[in-house]
């Protein structure tokens, strides 16, 4: 892809590369996977592209636990039905607003084959992530006072843990999201979920990851049993909103 492109010499579409598009248009979750194994160095590119993601200030502290040993693959396996079955008696049970129930139901027996069929996933990445301690200073801490004033300081320190979540995250998703571009674009199947976080001491234990470091995601990657296709999603004309919010 040609990134040395100036805006009048763009195409009249803004589209620089309208394969990219094809790609994220058809990045289905497929939780249906052949046993074959995933070759380390296919591996090594997706986590080159989670390394080319941004992360905030620069810091690059992530760290990527890769497992393709069987052995630890079914010791993770008893682990990851305990989840996934605790997300579908909860949230899971139902059928998101709008979604169809056909559809959710193709899509909880697919959660439930990847549950069933876990100790046979060729590979699976862990994100991790250690946040510094930050660095303040009196001095500092009473310009950011007095620039936010006494409202906004107070309400920040309401929601100081949910900000020091988001700050962490978006250290490591863009990188995630990197990888599951790579994935697709290399014809393999990787979805994202968390479900691990419900046991997420037990998943350290067993991976050998230290008690500071927290994990942000449970990557299954494969080839497809499937075939990708088009996403369906909102159309943008409902979810955006041009200069301030309107209600519809």
């Amino acid at each position: 892809m040609n990134l040395d492109v100036t805006p009048s010499e763009a195409p009249a579409d803004g589209a620089l590369d309208p394969a990219l598009f094809a790609t994220m248009s058809t990045m289905r979750a497929m939780r249906r996977l052949r046993p074959d194994p995933v070759p380390d160095d296919l591996l090594d590119r997706l986590i080159q592209a989670a390394v080319w993601g941004p992360s905030g200030g620069n810091m690059q502290r992530y760290e990527y636990v890769v497992v393709t040993d069987p052995a630890v693959m079914a010791e993770l396996a008893p682990l990851w039905k305990r989840c996934v079955d605790a997300y579908l008696a909860t949230t899971g049970k139902y059928a998101p607003a709008g979604m169809d129930e056909a559809a959710y139901g193709r899509m909880v027996a697919a959660i439930e084959y990847q549950r069933d069929h876990f100790a046979e996933t060729p590979a699976l990445i862990i994100p991790c992530y250690r946040f510094p301690e930050p660095r303040l200073e009196p001095e500092g801490l009473q310009r950011y006072a007095e620039e936010l004033g006494p409202d906004a300081t107070a309400r920040m320190g309401r929601i100081q843990e949910r900000f020091n979540a988001l700050a962490e995250g978006s250290c490591v998703y863009p990188g995630v999201q990197n990888l599951l571009l790579a994935a697709r674009g290399l014809g393999l199947a990787a979805n994202i979920t968390i479900w691990h976080l419900m046991l997420e001491d037990e998943w350290k234990a067993a991976l050998g990851i230290p008690e500071d470091m927290n994990t942000f995601a449970a990557i299954p990657v494969g080839w497809p049993r499937g075939r990708f296709g088009p996403v369906s999603r909102r159309p943008v004309a409902e979810v955006v909103h041009r200069n301030r919010w309107q209600d519809r």
